[in-house]
């Protein structure tokens, strides 16, 4: 009986995976870093970035609001600066409120901005739903003449806009400041990428359900661009209580000036006295702050929603 030497079928061989320490030897050998676990070196050198960084962001700020609280026998250009007054008062804040109308001139700036938030809102949201989710002749003319007015600063339709606020009979009023803000290109771009983000299977469905463009904004669309929606009314705001240059050319009454306008007034009036000016620019900053305080996590919600979304 002849021997018959029986072998077993053969197997796919897999090549072993490497275990996880191994792989790691091998990368760290390799040169390698985990960089979510840096060095000491790496870890001091990030800290001293951050420190430096916060001195030069929030050193001004600090020595602005010291400044503010001094009286007049202090020395406040003192090396190292004293940030602790030793005789605080309040007497800088009532001073300029005496002189300079600063709180009639924040309630003109707050006007202005709120208007333009509004504004920006509705115009933003029913434009960037027309760019993104409709189909007419010359969309894409439309989007190539909104990207081209960023390249260009400002100033540089300051005259025309001038022009065209003087022969409406704005000019001198709290309208011809709001009226070239209401609208800007750049917010209508950034709802108009957030509304792209929406499935379109979504939109026609609703639209073979027999629901109105409002339905669908209202249903469909805002829900989904609401994180956006808000970077653009803070971007709004900030954009129109900063705005110093336009307020400037249209308004030539001192009773109707906004408070970036008054501030300048101060700081010319009171140049000898660093005091009054750093309590008028603590009036115009603080609104900022606290209202950016407030809305921040919407601010990095409508952010990271759009990172995501793009």
């Amino acid at each position: 009986m002849t021997a018959q030497t029986i072998t077993a079928p053969e197997r796919d061989e897999k090549p072993q995976e490497t275990p996880a320490p191994a792989r790691e030897r091998i990368f760290r050998h390799r040169g390698s870093g985990d960089f979510s676990k840096p060095t000491l070196g790496g870890l001091i050198g990030r800290y001293a970035l951050l420190v430096l960084v916060l001195f030069l962001v929030i050193g001004p700020f600090v020595w602005q609001l010291s400044t503010s609280f001094k009286g007049a026998t202090e020395n406040i250009y003192s090396f190292p600066p004293e940030l602790i007054p030793r005789e605080p008062t309040l007497q800088n804040y009532a001073r300029v409120a005496d002189v300079v109308p600063v709180y009639l001139y924040a309630w003109h700036s707050l006007l202005v901005s709120v208007g333009t938030v509004i504004s920006n809102v509705i115009l933003a949201t029913f434009a960037g739903y027309a760019l993104a989710c409709m189909t007419f002749r010359g969309k894409w003319i439309v989007m190539g003449i909104l990207l081209s007015t960023l390249l260009f600063p400002g100033e540089v339709t300051v005259t025309s806009n001038f022009l065209t606020i003087r022969a409406l009979g704005l000019a001198d009023t709290l309208w011809g400041v709001f009226l070239p803000g209401a609208i800007s290109a750049m917010n209508v771009l950034l709802v108009a990428t957030a509304c792209r983000m929406i499935p379109k299977d979504v939109l026609d469905a609703a639209t073979v359900d027999g629901a109105t463009t409002w339905q669908r904004i209202r249903h469909i669309v805002w829900p989904n661009i609401r994180g956006m929606v808000s970077v653009v009314a803070i971007f709004a705001f900030i954009g129109a209580w900063d705005d110093y240059l336009w307020p400037l050319i249209v308004l030539s009454d001192p009773a109707k000036y906004t408070l970036t306008v008054g501030m300048a007034y101060l700081n010319s009036s009171f140049s000898v006295d660093p005091r009054l000016i750093a309590a008028g620019t603590m009036i115009a900053l603080v609104p900022i702050v606290i209202m950016f305080s407030f809305t921040q996590r919407f601010f990095f919600k409508g952010v990271q929603e759009g990172a995501i979304k793009g």
